[in-house]
């Protein structure tokens, strides 16, 4: 069977949350729920450093603002995360080319990640806290549901991923307009602080000058 699901799947978890789906596809391995996942996934550093990471990142995911620079961080790591979990699956299966995989898996996890990204820089202009908890929490069952479902059922797993991931460009093509007004209103407010004026009126205007 082609191992193409499996990588399409991964690839679009890689995008959300990497640590995630090295350290799921790792335990799968490790305790012989699946012959798929590769050894170099089962290792037990990778598995430790992975682990550590993923607590880091179920913290920063959360915190306001925190999560936008995170995800910022991660543009490289995550697609390169899909790309190598990609191609070490492909070799595993030796059904599909090393190249065909890392690609089609660094692809899917940039694209997945944009979504994340762009998202979370709409949910930081809405209240907080629990708006971030929510999505972050939402995002962490979504991998690990779809994850396991992968393992089990790639195709069925790939397309939830693929509709997932259709629904999420959708949604962030018109999340565009709010994420350019709120870097819009935060540089406003940025050079109001530097200027100690009102971007917009003339020096020295008081605000309800303007009432007559």
């Amino acid at each position: 069977m082609s191992v193409l699901p499996l990588v399409f799947t991964s690839g679009w978890a890689s995008g959300i949350n990497a640590y995630a789906v090295v350290l799921l596809l790792g335990v799968f391995g490790a305790t012989g729920l699946s012959d798929e996942v590769p050894q170099a996934l089962q290792r037990p550093e990778i598995l430790v450093t992975v682990g550590v990471l993923f607590l880091c990142e179920a913290v920063a995911d959360k915190i306001p603002y925190v999560d936008s620079v995170w995800d910022s961080v991660h543009t490289v790591i995550r697609p390169a995360a899909g790309a190598w979990v990609g191609a070490l699956l492909a070799g595993q299966s030796g059904s599909v080319s090393d190249l065909t995989a890392a690609v089609l898996g660094g692809s899917t996890a940039l694209a997945s990640h944009a979504v994340k990204a762009g998202t979370r820089m709409a949910v930081n202009t809405s209240p907080e806290p629990f708006s971030n908890i929510v999505m972050s929490t939402a995002e962490d069952l979504g991998v690990a549901g779809i994850v396991t479902l992968a393992i089990f059922h790639p195709w069925a797993a790939a397309s939830v991923a693929g509709v997932l991931l259709c629904t999420g460009l959708a949604v962030l093509f018109f999340l565009v307009s709010r994420i350019r007004g709120f870097l819009r209103r935060r540089a406003r407010r940025r050079e109001e602080r530097r200027t100690g004026t009102t971007v917009g009126r003339p020096p020295g205007r008081a605000p309800w000058a303007d009432g007559g």
